[in-house]
C-alpha cells in the first residue's frame, strides 16, 4: 500500500467515512486549449473593452488603499506584529483576523481578470500594465519558491484563521494565465517553483494544512489550491499533483472547518442542509470534482453527483446560485433569496471544469444560462459598475434586499469597487467573461468542439494541424451562425445544439449525437451556416410561478426606477447609484393565456395587482434591466 492511500484509508476513518480508494486518475473527455486561443468577438470583445477602460480597468484607482498602498506580497508581507488592517468594509473590526489577507484576494482576483481581458481584448496599453505587474510580482519570489503574503515569522506557521493557501491559489492563478498567453518561461518556472514550495512546507500524508484553532473563510477557500493543482497536471501530466489535490481535499474533509458543506461525511448525510457562505460552496464544488477525477473512487463519484443535486434546489431562473451571502433557505426563490456575483463567477467555473470533464452538454446550458442572465443581469446595463447582491425578482436595489431587512445591508446596490462591504464581487465580475470565453471550444480525440456559443475566433493546433474558425453571430440575442474555417488536414468538428432548439439547419451534412451536431471538416476553407429554431417556453418555478424563456434567455418585465448617486469617486465617470421604483406594481400571469415573441419581446397578459386590470405586457431579457418582475 503506497503512502497516499494509506493517508486517504487514514483519513477517511478519522472523519467516520467509508474509505476512499486512489485508484487510476479517470479519463477527462476534453481538453482545455490554451488561454488565447479563443477570442472573443463582437458583444463579448464589445464588453471587455467597455470593462478596461472600466472598472477592470481602474480598481486599482478606485481602491487605491487596497492596491495601490499594500504591498501585501511584497515588502508589506503579514508579520506577527502587525495586528490589525483597514480594508474600508461596513461590519467589521480592525482586528478581525479575516481582514489581514484580505487585500491578497482583492488584488490577485483583479489581476487575473485584468490581464485576461487585456490579451483577450487585444488591448495592448493594458497588456503592458499587465507586463509591468508580472515582473513585479516575480520579483517577490524568495530563493526557495515562496510567492505569498507571509513573513519567514508566520508563513506554514499559522495555527488559526489564515489566507496561506488562498492567497496563493489566487496569484498563482494569475500566473498561470499570464503563462498560458504568453509563454513567458520566467513565469513558469516561478509557478513550480512555488508549487514546489508549497509541498516540502505540507508535505503530503505528513502534515493538515486545514487543522487551526477558530478557522474561518480564508482557511477555507484556500481548498481551491487545487485549481492551480488541476491545470498543472493538464499542462505537465505529472501525477503528484492530482496526488496533491485529493490529499488537500482528504485533509479538508476531516478537519473542523468553517464551511462544512463540501466535506465528504456531511455530503454523504441525507440530513444534512446546505447553509455555508455561498461563494465557498459553489467554488469547493470544483476540489470535490479534482478529488473524483485524482482518484476514480466511487464514494466520491457518489458525493460529486449528490452535491451537485443540491446544488441545483439553490438555483434561480436566471441560474443563479442564492447566498447573500450565506445559504439560509433550502430552496431558491426569486424574490427572496439574493445571490452574490462572486458566486455567479465561482458557479460558471465550476461548471467548466464539469463540463471538461465529462463532456457532458447539460453543463453548457446550465452554463449559458448563468452567464446571459444571472451574471449579464447583475451588470448595470449602461454604466461600469455592478451588484454585489442581487434577485431575480428585483424591485428595489437601494442596499437592502428589495427594499426590507437588515437597515445595515448595502450590498443590493450598483458600485464599481463596493468597498463599503468588500472589494470581492467587482474583480470576479471581471474574470467571468474571460473563463466563459476560454471554456467555448475545447478538443476531444477526434477535433474541436464548440460547447459554448457566441461571437469569437479560434486559432488552434491538433497536433500538427493549424486550425483557424470565425464564428460569427450575435448569439445569445439572434441563434444562426457562420462558422468560417481554415484546416490544413481534414477533422472532425462538434457544434452543440442546446436544449432549448427545436429544429436545427444546416447547409452541411452531420449526424446529431449526445447534444452535438458532428461534422467532417475538409482541409481548406469550409463555411458552416446553422441556424437553430426555437419558440417561447413557459416554465414553472417553485411549484407556483411562471416565468419565460426564448432561446437561451430568460425574460423580465422591466420595472421604471428613479436612479440616485449615492457616492462618487475622485476617478471621474464611475459612482454608486440605488434605484428604488417610480410605478411599484407588480404582475400576476393570466394562466394559459398565449406568450407571443415580438421584436425582441415577448408579450403576456398579466393582471396587475395594484389595479386589478389584465394588461398585455412586454418582456425583455433579463440583461438589459435594472429593476425586473422574472417570475409571476
Amino acid at each position: 500500500m503506497n503512502k497516499l492511500v494509506r493517508y486517504v484509508l487514514v483519513a477517511a476513518f478519522v472523519a467516520g467515512m467509508n474509505p476512499l480508494s486512489a485508484q487510476s486518475p479517470v479519463r477527462e473527455k476534453y481538453q482545455l486549449l490554451p488561454l488565447g486561443d479563443v477570442k472573443p468577438t463582437g458583444w463579448i470583445k464589445a464588453q471587455m473593452q467597455h470593462d478596461l477602460q472600466g472598472f477592470v480597468g481602474n480598481l486599482d484607482r478606485l481602491v487605491p488603499d487596497l492596491i495601490v498602498n499594500d504591498d501585501i506580497y511584497g515588502k508589506d508581507r503579514l508579520t506577527k506584529a502587525i495586528k490589525t488592517k483597514d480594508v474600508g468594509a461596513l461590519g467589521l473590526g480592525a482586528n478581525d483576523v479575516q481582514i489581514l489577507w484580505w487585500n491578497s484576494e482583492t488584488q490577485s482576483n483583479w489581476r487575473d481578470g485584468f490581464v485576461r481581458q487585456a490579451f483577450l481584448a487585444g488591448d495592448v496599453p493594458t497588456q503592458k500594465r499587465a507586463k509591468a505587474y508580472i515582473g513585479k510580482i516575480l520579483s517577490t519570489q524568495d530563493a526557495d519558491g515562496y510567492l505569498g503574503v507571509y513573513a519567514p515569522d508566520l508563513r506554514y506557521k499559522l495555527t488559526g484563521e489564515n489566507g496561506e493557501l488562498w492567497a496563493k491559489a489566487t496569484l498563482l492563478r494569475v500566473l498561470l494565465g499570464y503563462y498560458e498567453l504568453t509563454k513567458d518561461p520566467k513565469t513558469w518556472q516561478a509557478v513550480l517553483k512555488a508549487v514546489d514550495n508549497v509541498m516540502v512546507n505540507y508535505p503530503i500524508n505528513q502534515s493538515s494544512p486545514f487543522k487551526a484553532e477558530k478557522p474561518f473563510a480564508g482557511l477555507s477557500h484556500g481548498l481551491v489550491f487545487t485549481d492551480v493543482l488541476d491545470r498543472l497536471y493538464q499542462l505537465t501530466n505529472n501525477r503528484k499533483y492530482l496526488d496533491y489535490a485529493l490529499f488537500l481535499y482528504t485533509d479538508y474533509s476531516k478537519n473542523t472547518v468553517s464551511e462544512t458543506d463540501v466535506q465528504l461525511g456531511n455530503i454523504l448525510n441525507d440530513s444534512y442542509l446546505m447553509h455555508g457562505h455561498g461563494v465557498h460552496s459553489y467554488e469547493h464544488l470544483r476540489p470535490l470534482t479534482v478529488a473524483y477525477w485524482a482518484s476514480g473512487d466511487a464514494q466520491l463519484k457518489q458525493a460529486l453527483d449528490r452535491y451537485q443535486q443540491r446544488i441545483v434546489r439553490l438555483t434561480t431562473p436566471t441560474g443563479a446560485p442564492i447566498g447573500d451571502e450565506w445559504i439560509t433557505r433550502q430552496d431558491a426563490d426569486a424574490t427572496q433569496t439574493g445571490y452574490e456575483y462572486c458566486s455567479l463567477h465561482e458557479l460558471l467555473h465550476s461548471y467548466s471544469m464539469l463540463l471538461q470533464k465529462t463532456g457532458n452538454a447539460a453543463y453548457t446550458d446550465q452554463i449559458e444560462r448563468l452567464f446571459f442572465n444571472a451574471a449579464q443581469g447583475a451588470r448595470h446595463p449602461e454604466k461600469s459598475s455592478i451588484a454585489y447582491l442581487k434577485t431575480d425578482n428585483s424591485y428595489e436595489m437601494t442596499g437592502m434586499r428589495n427594499g426590507a431587512g437588515d437597515p445595515r445591508q448595502t450590498r443590493y446596490k450598483y458600485s464599481p469597487a463596493h468597498q463599503d462591504a468588500a472589494v470581492c464581487c467587482v474583480p470576479n465580475a471581471g474574470r467571468i467573461a474571460p473563463y466563459y470565453v476560454q471554456a467555448m471550444w475545447m478538443k476531444d480525440t477526434d477535433g474541436l468542439v464548440a460547447n459554448l456559443l457566441g461571437p469569437c475566433q479560434l486559432t488552434t493546433n491538433l497536433g500538427n494541424n493549424t486550425v483557424q474558425i470565425q464564428e460569427s453571430t450575435d448569439y445569445p440575442y439572434q441563434t444562426s451562425f457562420m462558422f468560417t474555417i481554415k484546416a490544413q488536414k481534414p477533422f472532425t468538428l462538434k457544434i452543440r445544439q442546446p436544449d432549448w432548439v427545436e429544429t436545427a439547419t444546416c447547409n452541411l451534412a452531420y449526424k446529431a449525437e449526445n447534444g452535438y451536431l458532428n461534422m467532417a471538416i475538409k482541409a481548406g476553407e469550409t463555411v458552416v451556416r446553422l441556424a437553430y429554431e426555437t419558440a417561447v417556453v413557459t416554465h414553472t418555478f417553485a411549484d407556483k410561478e411562471t416565468y419565460f424563456s426564448y432561446g437561451p434567455l430568460i425574460y423580465a418585465h422591466p420595472i421604471e426606477a428613479e436612479e440616485t448617486v449615492a457616492k462618487t469617486f475622485p476617478v471621474a465617470g464611475f459612482a454608486d447609484l440605488k434605484y428604488k421604483s417610480t410605478n411599484p406594481a407588480t404582475y400576476r400571469y393570466v394562466t394559459d393565456s398565449p406568450a407571443t415573441y415580438l421584436n425582441s419581446t415577448i408579450e403576456i397578459k398579466a393582471k396587475n395587482d395594484k389595479t386589478q386590470a389584465i394588461e398585455p405586457i412586454r418582456l425583455v431579457p433579463v440583461a438589459k434591466t435594472i429593476l425586473r418582475q422574472v417570475t409571476f
